[in-house]
This record gives C-alpha cells, sequence and structure tokens, in this order.
C-alpha cells in the first residue's frame, strides 16, 4: 500500500496509453470547433431573424457570416479525418510499441495528436464565438446602413483567421507524430 503512494506525476503520465491521447485530441478537435460553430452560428443566425424584420435584405446578404462559423466546424473536421488517418496507419494491437520501436517516440506522437487536437479546438471554439460576435454586430449594422455591411465584414475575417490559425498549427503538430508503423 505504501508503494501505491510513492508514485509521482510522472510516472502518471508516463502510463497514459499513447493511442488513448490521441483519440482525446481528436475527439476535442472535433467536438470544440463544432460547438464554435453552433455558438457561432447561434449568435448571428438569431441576429439575422431580428434584424430581417426591419430590413429584409439583411437575410441574404448576411448569410457570408453563418458560412464563416460554419468553416470552423469544417477545420475540426480536416484536423480530426487526418489525425485518424496517422492513427489509422498505425498498426499494433495491443496497444504497445512493437520491440525495436522508441518507447519515447512512441509516447510523443501520443501526446503531440492530444496537443493538435486541443489547439485546433480551443482556436476555433474561440474563433466561432469571435465570429458570431461580429456576425451579429454586422448583421444589426447592415439593418441600419446598409453601406457598413463591407467594413465590418473584414472584421469577421480576421476573427475567422484565428481558426485558421490552429488548423495550421495543429497540421504541424500532427506532422511530428509518427506511431509504429507510420512512415517517418
Amino acid at each position: 500500500m505504501s508503494d501505491l503512494h510513492n508514485e509521482s506525476w510522472l510516472d502518471v503520465f508516463a502510463n497514459i496509453s499513447p493511442y488513448m491521447l490521441a483519440h482525446m485530441g481528436t475527439l476535442l478537435s472535433l467536438v470544440l470547433c463544432v460547438i464554435g460553430a453552433g455558438w457561432g452560428i447561434f449568435l448571428t443566425g438569431t441576429s439575422i431573424m431580428g434584424a430581417a424584420v426591419k430590413a429584409p435584405r439583411v437575410s441574404s446578404r448576411n448569410l457570408v457570416s453563418i458560412i464563416f462559423c460554419e468553416a470552423v466546424a469544417i477545420f475540426g473536421v480536416i484536423v480530426s479525418l487526418v489525425m485518424s488517418g496517422r492513427l489509422q496507419a498505425s498498426a499494433t494491437t495491443d496497444g504497445n510499441p512493437p520491440p525495436g520501436f522508441d518507447v519515447a517516440q512512441f509516447h510523443y506522437a501520443g501526446y503531440s495528436l492530444f496537443s493538435a487536437g486541443l489547439s485546433c479546438g480551443i482556436s476555433n471554439l474561440a474563433s466561432g464565438v469571435c465570429v458570431g460576435i461580429a456576425g451579429s454586430s454586422c448583421v444589426l449594422a447592415d439593418a441600419q446602413n446598409k453601406s457598413l455591411f463591407s467594413p465590418l465584414l473584414l472584421v469577421e475575417v480576421f476573427g475567422s483567421a484565428i481558426g485558421l490559425f490552429g488548423l495550421i498549427v495543429s497540421v504541424l503538430q500532427i506532422g511530428q507524430a509518427y506511431f509504429p508503423g507510420t512512415a517517418a
């Protein structure tokens, strides 16, 4: 019993399965990106419906805001598919690296995919909320004065760039993860 309490946190992190970490990263990427997209669509969509009462032209013009929010979810799907492809290429049956494979590289790959999913998910969650808030403001301003549409649409583009940066960082992190059976 006393040996159980002498373990350090490093032992805990060393005994987490790299495959489980990689799958958790895939899950985080997909779920957080979809939540960010849904939240942004909710914010923008309610403003479109409300402002369309005063100015019906805003309902078709401001669908661009919804498309920007959907791009956030697509970024998460792309990263999840790339991560799944990296995991399916590895061919171990028991969850352990094959003999002769570097154990440190095995754990590095798991943590790399976990951090890739986390960075893509969090950045696209923030991007979805940012685009939703900017899209809502764009709709309301467009209903008041149609000349404000183009300048405010530029703010949405900058908000969606946050998600694109998260996608790029995630792809770079995925590129460093090599499980057994994947090409180095």
